[in-house]
This record gives C-alpha cells, sequence and structure tokens, in this order.
C-alpha cells in the first residue's frame, strides 16, 4: 500500500498535489487576493500591537524602550548613516509601505474605482471631508503651541486595519462597499502623503533636494525608454531615499515617488500573448515524449521558460510588483512597524489626565467624530448636489457605516504623530493614546452599526 504521502497517491490526471497543496489550489481576482490579505494584515497588526503594549507595560519596558531606541550603523569607508532602530524602521523599512501605497494609488487612478470620474467623485469627496473636518476638530482643541503640531494626525485612514473589519461583514455588505472603502481609504493615503511632504517637513537642504528631483528624473526617463526589469529602479530609488533624507523632506516620499515611475503598461497585450502561448503549446506539444521527465527533455524545459517569460511580459511591471511586495509589507513591514511603535506606557493614576489632555481627546475625537460628520456630510453633499451616485445595492446608512471604520487610524496616523510630535515624548504619548482609543472605538462602533444596518441579502447581487 503506498504511503499517503508518497508521490503516486498524490498524482491525480497528470497533477502532483503535495501535502495541503489542495487548499491553496483555488485562482483568486486581485481584488479578492487584495481584501483576504488586507483581512490578515489587520489581525497580525492587532496581535503586534497588544505585544507592544504588554511589552511596554510590563517587567520588559525598560528592555523594550532600549532595544527601540539602540542605534544602528551602517558606512563604508569614511561614510555612515546612523539612527536609531526606530527611526530605521520609520524612515526606512516604511519606505516598503510607501512603495505599495503608491503603487495601489497609480493603478486605482489608471484603471480602478478612481479612473471613472463618475464613480471617484463619491470617494474623493468623502475622503476630503474624512480629512478636512478631523483636522478641524483637532486644531479647535490645540489652537497653539507645539500641540497644535498634531493636526494632522486624525486625517489619516488605516486601510489594512478597515478594510479588514469591513471583509468580516462581507456575507452582509455588498461588495461595492468595500470597493468604496478602499478607494476612500487610497485617496486618504494620497492625502497623508501630501501633508507629510507640504507640513511635516523639516529645514530644506537645497542640494540633496536638487538631487532627489533629478533622480525622480532619471526613473522617469528608465520608464519612457521602455526599461522593464526592476533592478535599474531600485538601485536609482535607493539613491533617491538617500538624497531626500538628506534634504529634509521625509525620506518615505522616495517610495511614492519610485512607485509613480514604474511602468503601468505591458509588453504584450492580451492577442498577441495568445498568439505567442499558442505557438509556444503547439511546439510543446510535438516535444512532449510519453513517461519522459520535463527535467531530462531540454526542448520543453526551454518552451517552459519561454512561457514563464511570456506570462511575465503580459502582465505591467506595476501590477507584478504590487503582488509580489504586497505581502512582504502586509505581513512583515507593518506589522514590525506596529511592534515598533504601538508600545504605550500607561498609568492608572493618570488615566483622568490622560482622557482629559487636549492632545489626546483632538485626535480621537477627530478620527471617530471627524471621520463619522466629515465622510458622511460630504458623501451626502455629493448625492444632493447629483454629481456623485451611491455605490451599487448600497444604502446611505451603509455609508455612515463606513465613516466610523474610516475612524481606525493606527499606522498612518502613528507615522504622523511621529513625524509631528519627535521632540516631545509627552505629547506624542497622548496622541498614541488617541489614537488607540479611537480605533479600538470606531472598529467596534462601525462593526455594530453595519452589522444593525444590513442583511445577508444585501450581498447578493440581483
Amino acid at each position: 500500500m503506498n504511503n499517503e504521502n508518497s508521490p503516486e497517491s498524490n498524482q491525480e490526471d497528470g497533477i502532483y498535489n503535495a501535502p495541503w497543496e489542495k487548499s491553496f489550489d483555488r485562482i483568486l481576482t486581485p481584488f479578492e487576493e487584495f481584501i483576504h490579505r488586507q483581512t490578515t494584515s489587520g489581525l497580525l497588526l492587532m496581535v503586534m500591537a497588544v505585544i507592544a503594549l504588554v511589552l511596554a507595560n510590563g517587567p520588559h519596558a525598560e528592555t523594550y524602550s532600549n532595544v527601540i531606541h539602540t542605534y544602528i550603523s551602517i558606512g563604508v569607508g569614511d561614510w555612515a548613516l546612523k539612527m536609531t532602530l526606530q527611526h530605521w524602521v520609520n524612515d526606512g523599512l516604511m519606505v516598503l509601505f510607501f512603495f505599495v501605497v503608491g503603487l495601489e494609488l497609480k493603478r486605482e487612478f489608471l484603471v480602478g474605482e478612481l479612473a471613472n470620474p463618475r464613480n471617484a467623485t463619491m470617494p474623493i469627496a468623502a475622503a476630503i471631508g474624512g480629512m478636512v473636518v478631523p483636522a478641524l476638530i483637532y486644531f479647535a482643541l490645540n489652537p497653539s503651541g507645539d500641540a497644535a503640531l498634531g493636526w494632522g494626525v486624525p486625517m489619516a485612514t488605516d486601510i489594512a486595519f478597515a478594510v479588514g473589519a469591513l471583509a468580516l461583514l462581507a456575507s452582509r455588505v455588498p461588495k461595492a462597499l468595500i470597493t468604496f472603502l478602499v478607494a476612500l481609504a487610497i485617496v486618504d493615503d494620497l492625502g497623508a502623503v501630501m501633508v507629510i511632504a507640504f507640513f511635516y517637513t523639516d529645514s530644506i537642504a537645497l542640494l540633496p533636494l536638487m538631487t532627489a528631483g533629478a533622480l525622480f528624473g532619471l526613473l522617469l526617463v528608465l520608464n519612457l525608454i521602455g526599461i522593464r526589469l526592476t533592478l535599474p529602479y531600485f538601485i536609482v530609488a535607493v539613491f533617491l531615499w538617500y538624497a531626500l533624507l538628506q534634504s529634509g523632506v521625509h525620506a518615505t516620499i522616495a517610495g511614492i515617488l519610485g512607485a509613480m515611475s514604474v511602468p503601468a503598461v505591458p509588453k504584450y497585450n492580451p492577442e498577441r500573448f495568445s498568439e505567442h502561448v499558442g505557438e509556444l503549446m503547439s511546439r510543446f506539444d510535438a516535444s512532449y515524449q510519453h513517461g519522459r521527465s520535463i527535467m531530462t527533455n531540454e526542448s520543453l524545459r526551454g518552451i517552459v521558460q519561454t512561457l514563464n517569460n511570456g506570462v511575465h511580459a503580459v502582465e505591467a511591471p506595476l501590477q507584478r510588483l504590487e503582488h509580489i511586495w504586497h505581502l512582504p509589507v502586509a505581513y512583515l513591514v507593518i506589522p514590525i512597524f506596529a511592534l515598533v511603535n504601538a508600545g504605550i506606557p500607561m498609568e492608572l493614576s493618570t488615566l483622568g489626565d490622560t482622557l482629559s489632555n487636549p492632545v489626546m481627546m483632538g485626535v480621537s475625537l477627530g478620527l471617530v467624530v471627524g471621520k463619522f460628520v466629515g465622510i458622511t456630510g460630504f458623501s451626502w453633499v455629493v448625492l444632493k448636489l447629483g454629481i456623485a451616485r451611491l455605490p451599487k445595492d448600497t444604502r446611505f446608512t451603509q455609508i455612515a457605516g463606513v465613516s466610523l471604520l474610516a475612524g481606525i487610524g493606527f499606522t498612518m496616523s502613528i507615522f504622523v504623530a511621529q513625524l509631528g510630535f519627535g521632540e516631545r515624548e509627552d505629547l506624542l504619548l497622548m496622541a498614541k493614546t488617541g489614537i488607540l482609543l479611537a480605533s479600538v472605538l470606531a472598529g467596534l462602533m462601525g462593526y455594530v452599526w453595519l452589522y444593525l444596518v444590513s442583511k445577508p441579502a444585501d450581498s447578493k447581487s440581483e
């Protein structure tokens, strides 16, 4: 009797299935894959945030603080770059996060929901409202001094947490509502990037900034002359990151600029690819020898490799890089960011003072109340003006529920807080506390709201 894990027992009509492999043998659309990863990333973020809180408030709090503030240096000869572990994560590793954000932005504006002006109007208006109103609420409570620098903190929505929470209701809400939230969050990310670039930038060093501009120009030239290999883009982008780091503009903007230069047009159109595959499959069939492994058939191996090259040529580099990098960013970069930045020391004896602190209140009210009022209000206005329409099979009460979920700020909000209050640990602590409190409240309230106003039948298209 063959062992159940032997190759012979797993052969089915010429297909070898390794143990557990069938569970992964399912074709997902790019959007389904995106939602799946955002859901898993959101859960992983939650776990890492809890671990960071435990470490910051347990017996190893001092060790945790020492580790994230440990200086790490890389250098060659007389040149060296020295930053704390936290800065390496925030200024270096997060470039990959912004790179993926940039790829998503470019794709969305080229071929996604935001490519159609009629469809794009509502999520764009909602995102603007969801940025302006929270900032105004925060600024009303913190109109002056160092605390006023945090006005950008409640503007951001965490796409992983928010989409993950909504995906838990996938059987009750229409798919178009998830698309709306994704589009809203992507526009929100664009707004956050612009805020970081223009308002959270230190003094500008002109020569490094001009160098960065020249390097970005070189990236665009690589695109225009048809370079599709990713290595040249990567090398130039590394120098671009360093130039921005030295210029005073936040270095993570290099991720966005790098993404904007990635080619979005494939080499082959679908018709040419189909012809190419047909020709290769005819040669494949002619070269096939029954009972002979492909490992010993040089002709078959060459054809398969050519097929592989053709598959890459029919897929735009932008699409391929988004697919490749989304996984490590969602499952590694963002969780590490959470682990390094979400550790907030909490003192029960000062809880009353914390909850009444203007920075904490500004952030939490901005995210929970500001997002709800801004997104719902601006959406209502554009609908009444007749310049936008509700997503398919969606009710306005569900838009209101999504506006609550958009109050989950976390990743981008913490990132902006680090920029605004980097020199004021006390204000940074209040901002992070407000972000965590608001994210929990917004997530719970949004989930309950949508659960109550939605029914399983809502997700079924006619």
